[in-house]
């Protein structure tokens, strides 16, 4: 990875081997690590067609994602074809890190099915990846 990338963590379409994924490698973002949120997070998912992440505090779990580190220019790129709703913001993750992540404005997610107890988008979609 060079040093000028930047970590983005993502919860959904855009992980490996999933719809999204083909507008991570168009950017020129690598694949970093699997991880898990700190355990403040809710997730759920918005019509079936992709996850929203919401940051509570006191009343969240964990949610696995993937990090990748994404040059600059290519993060413009991803995040102008990301649905209506998603937005960047500090994710802190599992071992006190933070990092960048899709995370989903409050809006989005009312009269949502919640996911959260399943830990993230793969648990819910069943959609596993495997090299």
């Amino acid at each position: 990875m060079s040093d000028n990338k930047i970590l983005l963590a993502v919860n959904g379409t855009l992980m490996r081997g999933l719809e999204l994924n083909p507008n991570m490698l168009a950017a020129g973002a690598e694949f970093v690590s699997e991880e898990t949120t700190a355990a403040c997070y809710r997730c759920w998912t918005i019509n079936d067609r992709h996850p929203g992440m919401i940051r509570t505090p006191g009343q969240g779990k964990s949610i696995a994602l993937e990090v990748w580190a994404v040059p600059p220019a290519g993060l413009g790129d991803i995040l102008q074809k990301e649905p209506a709703g998603l937005c960047i913001g500090k994710i802190e993750l599992a071992d006190g890190r933070e990092v960048l992540g899709v995370l989903a404005e409050p809006w989005l997610v009312e009269n949502q099915k919640e996911i959260t107890e399943l830990g993230g988008w793969r648990s819910y979609t069943g959609h596993y990846y495997s090299e």
